[in-house]
């Protein structure tokens, strides 16, 4: 059975991948102000979910690499409401470095026994960029991302579990 692991669980010589959330985009005023409350009050289901990779390649200091599937404009009215009535929106793989892992809702799940951003990279080139809420969209991504680099399967369910339903 697949368990979140504890950082003194690390393996020295593997990539780390960890799970990382943020509270989803939304446009400005309301809509904004209801996505950062729920975020904060932290509502796993109104959560945005990442992969982040912590190479284990010198120099120690490497930077982080996020691993991202969200709309093409997820700020812009019309998407979100393509995406409330159920209707698929234009998606994009984004990539972004970190210079150090965030402090709260990260969570370590476990290490890569090869090159997991070379490999991250290869899984998304044959992701499917169409993104449909509830069925192919950031947990879709997270879950498949981390059971291609680490083998554990349904992460975000095992997260939830072991914190409760709560970041």
């Amino acid at each position: 059975m697949a368990s979140v692991l504890t950082k003194s669980a690390i393996t020295r010589g593997r990539d780390e991948v960890y799970v990382m959330a943020m509270p989803l985009r939304a446009t400005k005023g309301p809509a904004q102000l209801f996505m950062s409350t729920a975020y904060s009050l932290n509502l796993w289901d109104l959560q945005h979910f990442m992969v982040l990779i912590k190479p284990s390649s010198p120099p120690p200091s490497s930077q982080a690499l996020v691993f991202d599937f969200q709309p093409k404009d997820p700020e812009n009215i019309y998407v979100a409401l393509d995406v409330i009535s159920g209707r698929a929106v234009p998606g994009v793989l984004l990539m972004r470095k970190l210079r150090e892992l965030p402090r709260s809702k990260c969570w370590y799940v476990g290490s890569s026994k090869v090159d997991a951003i070379d490999v991250a990279c290869e899984f998304n080139k044959n992701w499917e960029t169409d993104l449909r809420v509830g069925d192919h969209d950031c947990r879709n991504y997270t879950n498949d991302l981390v059971e291609y680099l680490t083998g554990q399967k349904n992460v975000l369910e095992c997260l939830r579990r072991s914190n409760g339903g709560l970041g």
